[in-house]
């Protein structure tokens, strides 16, 4: 998305190659729960959700559980066809409440109207440009019903990350490679621009005992809660509301920052 010229060696697959093996990524972030609970309390009260990043139903499994009707839009096909394979083993009362379609999250447009929109776990951080997050805010002032809530939440952007070496790789926990069981050691490279506030992560994966290597890009835009705050605004967007890490206490300082605001009644 936008316009990455130039920038690292990734490109726009950086948007893309996280999310192409969705094995992995489930595997990855299966003990991540505070944001599933807090977005499954949300969409209880709100019956009815657009869920911009569906991928493979981290989320929207649990919500279409709890009695939630879930509409999403996703950019990964391999996310998309992994979730129509989870839901292939849900209850068919389950299967009834997803329904999830291929979609530019900037461009698409579902003609419905929803009392929820949410955007979890940094799928914003793929909007690159000033405009590319414009146009995305006016599809979701599109698809929200008078009276609905945007809910969203991002990574505060961490200095550490910001600053590092980029010709330095850092290691990791070691990790199984879902499918093999082999044991994958891992490593962390960041390239960071800071004049387009983009940070390009490099995963790096060398099965133990071989000689080859493998790397994923993973581009993010770094959005300062201030900035976003003011995109917000000037989006038409008010009633501005932060919580800091799903609302969980964290002794170390905050991790992201979960927004609610509402359109601006005309």
């Amino acid at each position: 998305m936008g316009d990455l010229a130039g920038f690292g060696r990734a490109g726009d697959v950086g948007s893309l190659a996280h999310y192409a093996n969705p094995a992995y990524y489930w595997r990855c972030y299966a003990r991540r729960k505070a944001d599933v609970s807090y977005y499954r309390t949300l969409a209880v009260r709100a019956q009815r959700v657009l869920e911009y990043g569906i991928g493979n139903g981290r989320i929207a499994l649990p919500l279409a559980r709890a009695g939630v009707e879930v509409t999403g839009l996703d950019l990964s096909r391999p996310m998309l066809a992994d979730l129509a394979a989870r839901l292939a083993r849900e209850p068919k009362r389950v299967r009834q409440r997803v329904k999830a379609r291929p979609g530019d999250m900037r461009s698409a447009r579902l003609g419905q109207r929803f009392p929820l929109v949410i955007a979890p776990f940094n799928a914003v951080l793929h909007l690159y440009t000033t405009r590319d997050m414009e146009r995305f805010l006016a599809r979701v002032r599109e698809h929200l019903l008078p009276g609905g809530e945007f809910v969203f939440d991002v990574l505060v952007p961490s200095p550490d990350d910001l600053s590092r070496d980029p010709s330095e790789s850092y290691r990791a926990p070691s990790l199984r490679e879902p499918g093999t069981g082999r044991r994958l050691l891992y490593r962390e490279r960041f390239e960071y621009d800071p004049a387009r506030q983009l940070l390009l992560v490099w995963s790096e994966f060398q099965a133990a005992g071989q000689p080859d290597a493998w790397r994923v890009p993973l581009t993010q835009r770094q959005y300062f809660p201030c900035e976003l705050e003011a995109l917000l605004h000037y989006n038409g967007f008010r009633n501005l509301e932060r919580v800091p890490d799903f609302g969980v206490t964290e002794a170390h300082g905050v991790d992201s920052l979960v927004y609610h605001c509402r359109v601006e009644a005309r």
